[in-house]
């Protein structure tokens, strides 16, 4: 199975996927710097190594919050980027600073996540 594939299959399982990493996106209709995000890295986003480490999934600042993601603390600012792993917030990232800012920033938490089998690149 290809890593899209993969990718795929994960994202259509919903909160079943919860037990993984992920960047979940909270955005708000009408949102500038969230489309403005959109358009700068949300094409690339899942062709990176931060992509496919932690997909990308979206959710609502409107909506009430995920029942998989009990864990996560208050969003007030969109858009907000929480690093989640087994439904826990590692970091996040509140506003988007720009393209150069913003994969700084994402490269520090991702960083944070442990090491699993399948993502132990730079070791031994």
């Amino acid at each position: 199975m290809t890593t899209r594939a993969a990718l795929a299959a994960a994202l259509a399982l919903g909160p079943a996927f919860a037990g993984a990493q992920e960047l979940v996106m909270f955005d708000a209709p009408g949102c500038y710097w969230c489309a403005k995000w959109t358009e700068e890295i949300g094409p690339i986003y899942p062709k990176t190594a931060e992509g496919e480490r932690a997909p990308l999934r979206r959710v609502s600042i409107a909506a009430p919050m995920p029942a998989d993601l009990p864990e996560i603390g208050r969003i007030v600012y969109t858009p907000t980027f929480v690093l989640v792993h087994d439904g826990a917030e590692i970091g996040r990232i509140e506003g988007y600073p720009g393209e150069d800012f913003f994969w700084g920033l994402l490269t520090r938490l991702v960083d944070e996540l442990p090491r699993t089998p399948n993502n132990n690149e730079g070791e031994g």
